[in-house]
């Protein structure tokens, strides 16, 4: 039997008892665009939660999804690799059928030891069907698992969602168009509202030892369904509604408008606005949320060796180019929030301008925490950006889109139209898209002078050398897989 001075020995040896090993507090949020909070230099939306982690951590400027749609984007990074790598590409495709032995990001905490748990939505979820189950969940990535049900379905199941598709069935009734409800429930009847309670109960139960918990809400995904007090801080009449230019998608590319949806030519001014206002409520009410959570974390002394990461899984569109929700390669659908708060970090209470990507979380944690990442991964840990925002930092931000239903195999279902991928590469200036390797169109964005993406720089002589060189840091990309 070893003695007790050997044993105490091992413990401080040990990473995982190591006195300055640090915890993770993963919060993700679903469907989120960067303008609608303060933090982004939105000058209506009310977000002072995540206002305040801005300001104690590192803000991203320009951080990049990989997938903009929900179940893509989280399979990448979650496990640190690309769509491609991974061949999910839509949202009924769970990532061990296609990389079964793939080490996830939480995985690669269990394996160092930490007491590693989810609550609400990391992997994707039909919302809002499957809220209350574990949709696509990922089982050995937690050693818990929790799937609260709020008022939120009570009120799906009563029908009093507003929705613009009001005789479709299942997900698509609510989720998978715009719909909302000012809510008679208070904050912690809401699913977003039990979340945030029960990640407290388990950041209580497990403060005296190595956590990874990751937190997944599920707003501002429709319906946005928020309590009505949320509502109330945003007046319909107060919001100025996007100006689409005349011939605005005849220029094309045509695929580049391909997220469009049918349903949304119902929508006046009127509606516009409402859909507006309630989209910002929801994000409201989720802000609330992750105060709720990092309140706890505070009043539990644990903010001092706990890293706080906060994302979302991928942009969104509230009428720009014509555009609702996401499934774009335009800038607010591939932009995200990405807010990395370590204590130990020189550069907190700045922001980086930097281009990263969502897949750069995974090595990024891992050295934070000093554990060891898998080698397949295609992301670049950040941690230079976490001491020096403007640390020298040349690699670009890669994001895709299908036209079309592919499956895992890359088969299309039956009655599909065939399909084909678009890839954006964005540069600290720059976007070019090429839609089907450029046969079926292209486009380049200097945002430096175009912020809105107005005018397609793509087959101007003045812009060949530029398109050639980001043409190349693509193709690097895509040929590194």
């Amino acid at each position: 039997m070893r003695s007790l001075s050997a044993l105490l020995i091992a413990l401080v040896a040990d990473p995982v008892f190591a006195a300055d090993k640090m915890n993770v507090l993963f919060i993700v949020s679903d469907d989120l665009t960067n303008n609608t909070l303060g933090c982004y230099g939105s000058a209506i939306g009310k977000t002072p939660h995540i206002d305040k982690l801005a300001a104690k951590g590192v803000r991203f400027e320009r951080a990049y999804c990989q997938f903009p749609l929900c179940n893509p984007s989280r399979a990448s990074f979650l496990t640190g690799l690309r769509p491609d790598q991974l061949k999910v590409y839509e949202n009924a495709t769970q990532l061990r059928k296609t990389v079964p032995d793939a080490q996830t990001l939480p995985q690669t905490f269990r394996k160092a030891g930490y007491y590693v748990a989810r609550v609400g939505k990391l992997y994707h979820y039909g919302v809002p069907a499957q809220i209350g189950t574990d949709g696509l969940d990922d089982p050995p990535s937690w050693e818990k698992t929790i799937n609260p049900r709020g008022f939120d379905k009570d009120d799906e199941d009563a029908d009093r969602i507003f929705t613009l598709l009001p005789n479709n069935k299942g997900s698509a009734r609510y989720g998978g168009t715009l719909s909302w409800l000012a809510s008679a429930g208070e904050d912690a009847e809401q699913t977003d509202g039990k979340i945030a309670r029960e990640v407290g109960t388990l950041l209580e139960a497990n403060k005296d030892r190595p956590f990874f918990l990751a937190c997944g809400f599920f707003r501002p995904h429709t319906p946005y369904v928020a309590p009505k007090k949320y509502f109330d801080l945003y007046p319909p009449e107060k919001f100025d509604l996007p100006k689409l230019p005349v011939g605005h998608w005849q220029d094309g590319p045509a695929p580049a408008f391909g997220s469009a949806k049918k349903e949304q030519e119902k929508l006046t001014d009127d509606l516009r606005r409402q859909a507006l206002q309630a989209y910002y409520a929801s994000t409201s009410f989720m802000d609330a949320q992750v105060g709720h959570v990092l309140d706890t974390l505070e009043k539990l002394k644990l903010a001092d060796n706990t890293i706080v990461v906060f994302i979302s899984d991928h942009g969104y569109h509230l009428g720009e180019h014509g555009l609702w929700q996401k499934m774009s390669l335009f800038e607010n659908s591939a932009r995200v929030p990405m807010i990395v708060y370590d204590p130990r970090s020189k550069a907190n209470g700045k922001v980086s301008k930097r281009t990263v990507e969502l897949v750069d979380l995974h090595p990024t944690l891992a050295e934070l925490c000093g554990l060891e990442p898998p080698k397949e991964l295609t992301g670049k840990s950040v941690k230079p950006l976490l001491d020096d925002p403007n640390a020298t930092w040349d690699k670009p931000a890669i994001t895709q889109v299908s036209r079309g239903t592919p499956t895992a195999t890359g088969e299309v279902r039956p009655k599909a139209q065939p399909w084909f991928m678009g890839y954006s590469v964005r540069t600290e200036r720059y976007r070019y898209t090429a839609w089907d390797d450029g046969k079926k169109g292209e486009q380049l964005f200097d945002y430096e002078k175009d912020p809105h993406e107005m005018t397609n720089l793509a087959t101007d002589p003045k812009h060949e050398e530029t398109v050639r060189k980001l043409k190349a840091q693509l193709a690097a990309v895509k040929e590194a897989k």
